[in-house]
């Protein structure tokens, strides 16, 4: 009989592929195509809807909106991303690295997601609502509400990183790795099928788990 495989499957995460040399971009407008460039400089709400931005290092000084709803990014590195909100709703992201930064709103809803890796950055909204989402990596963040209702989650781990609350209604996942996420709370322990828990985890959440199951626990 062969050996059945190992799980959680982990994520086939992959860095960035970047020119040694970039281009310095210091203005994003709607509908960009910008490549192989350095953008940096960026302030205020800036409007990049609908860019394609493909082996760039984004840098920006602190920023209200960077609206990249229906963008396009391939191989791009953010780094330490101060802004009350990042909009990418229904964008592409494809080899992408978040690393550091502050960030009041990260909406990736109805995204389409493959090797993206978000570190160290502190975020008090991360919405994946309705994503496919495949080798994602998120790690040593905090965060304050992940919000996964309806999305599509494949090879999916989290390292170190803390949250408060997390939506989970109607989650279809494989290979989801909640291990390192320490939650409070999960809105539908019934949609974590799928997903791999640590011994402690199962522990604090028996008595939700005993009552999603429609088990009653009485002393």
């Amino acid at each position: 009989m062969p050996a059945r495989p190992l799980r959680p499957v982990p994520p086939r995460t992959a860095a960035p592929d970047l020119p040694a040399l970039l281009a310095s971009v210091t203005t994003l407008d709607r509908r960009s195509d910008v490549t192989q460039s350095r953008i940096e400089s960026l302030s205020g709400d800036v409007d990049a809807a609908h860019s394609r931005l493909v082996e760039c290092e984004i840098a920006v000084a602190p920023l209200e909106r960077l609206d990249l709803t229906g963008a396009t990014l391939i191989d791009v590195e953010l780094e330490d991303v101060r802004a009350t909100t990042l909009a990418a709703v229904s964008g592409t992201w494809r080899s992408v690295r978040l690393t550091g930064g502050r960030i009041g709103t990260l909406d990736l809803s109805r995204a389409q997601l493959d090797a993206v890796e978000i570190r160290g950055a502190r975020i008090d909204y991360l919405s994946l609502g309705q994503a496919t989402a495949a080798d994602i990596l998120i790690a040593d963040c905090v965060l304050s509400t992940l919000d996964m209702p309806a999305a599509r989650l494949d090879r999916v781990r989290f390292e170190g990183c803390r949250v408060d609350d997390v939506d989970t209604r109607e989650l279809r996942a494989t290979d989801l790795d909640l291990r390192g996420l320490e939650a409070l709370g999960f809105t539908d322990l019934r949609a974590l099928r799928g997903a791999t828990l640590a011994p402690h985890q199962v522990s604090a959440l028996a008595e939700s788990l005993a009552a999603a199951l429609g088990i009653d626990v009485r002393d």
